[in-house]
């Protein structure tokens, strides 16, 4: 599996670059040293996760029978949006809804849409870190988001050529903090077992390499 992070190296390289060279004011009380720490810290998470994404992203795609896509625009049509908030409350109840896709008013941006040839299912997947609970209008709004894209997913597949059985939704949350309820959301421990196909090393091998690229520059600040 060593082929996604050799895949991914240059973009680790390029990203610990940029955070090394970031620009900070050091502070008075904390001095250059720490000051860069903080100022490198303020940025790592949100370029963490964007590699994350592509290491899960790149690992399924090395699945003979999956065939993964990264959908940047998914259309969400303003009816779906009344069929959700009418059934938040109760969201497995829309598992087997199936909307036509169309044009709306609001997009989202799915990192991974998977159809296993072999099962006939299609699945959407939003990666997040996981590492710590979001606050409660977030993660109102992550639902709804997965929701929607529940709802919609069977009809988008078709449109796209595949003749999915099922369709689900999940939200990807690597490190286990889920801030949405099962079976919406998923950890990175339980990856291996949901795709039959082994995912978490490959992702884990990009994550330590990441880590310890980041820990280099970061014994070295100041």
């Amino acid at each position: 599996m060593g082929s996604v992070l050799e895949l991914l190296r240059p973009e680790i390289e390029k990203t610990i670059k940029a955070l090394d060279s970031k620009n900070f004011e050091p502070d008075p009380i904390a001095g250059p040293h720490f000051s860069k720490i903080t100022s490198v810290m303020s940025s790592v998470y949100k370029w963490h996760g964007y590699i994350l994404e592509r290491a899960i992203l790149e690992t399924l795609k090395l699945c003979p029978h999956f065939e993964v896509r990264r959908e940047p625009a998914f259309q969400v049509p303003s009816a779906v949006e009344h069929i959700v908030d009418g059934s938040i409350a109760e969201p497995t109840k829309l598992i087997g809804t199936d909307y036509p896709y169309s044009d709306g008013p609001r997009t989202l941006q799915v990192d991974a849409v998977v159809f296993n040839k072999n099962t006939g299912t299609v699945g959407a997947y939003e990666v997040k870190r996981g590492a710590g609970l979001h606050d409660a209008g977030k993660r109102r709004s992550m639902l709804k988001d997965a929701l929607c894209i529940q709802v919609l997913l069977k009809h988008y597949a078709k449109q796209r050529g595949y003749d999915p059985k099922n369709a689900f939704s999940h939200f990807i949350f690597f490190y286990g903090k889920c801030s949405i309820p099962k079976p919406f959301a998923i950890t990175g421990a339980e990856l291996d077992q949901h795709f039959s196909w082994p995912v978490y090393e490959s992702v884990d091998e990009v994550n330590k390499y990441f880590q310890s690229r980041l820990f280099s520059i970061l014994a070295g600040a100041g």
